[in-house]
């Protein structure tokens, strides 16, 4: 297998029209990769598995908390005009 050049002199093995991934052979400053870390770091499989579940954590948890304070609501005894009584849930003037 022969070694074609990239870039600034840089060789990829077997080089047959391969490219490295990511922007490892483009020329940046410093802090365009300090603001850009994702184009530069090779990506890590049980991170992005932790930081999934953690999410679906955070937004299952806070789907509980809306449907623990729906249920919550208190009730209250009403009268319509015919005299009649039934239970009502508490609304405010917002809903």
């Amino acid at each position: 297998m022969s070694d074609k050049e990239v870039g600034k002199g840089k060789k990829i093995p077997g080089g047959k029209g391969f490219r490295t991934p990511g922007l490892s052979n483009v020329q940046t400053t410093s802090l365009f990769r300090a603001v850009n870390p994702e184009l530069f770091i090779k990506p890590n499989k049980p991170v992005m598995v932790f930081g999934l579940v953690a999410i679906t954590l955070c937004v299952g948890y806070l789907g509980y908390m809306h449907a623990v304070k729906e249920n919550g609501q208190q009730l209250y005894e009403a009268v319509d005009s015919e005299g009649e009584k039934y239970t009502r849930r508490k609304t405010s003037k917002w809903d």
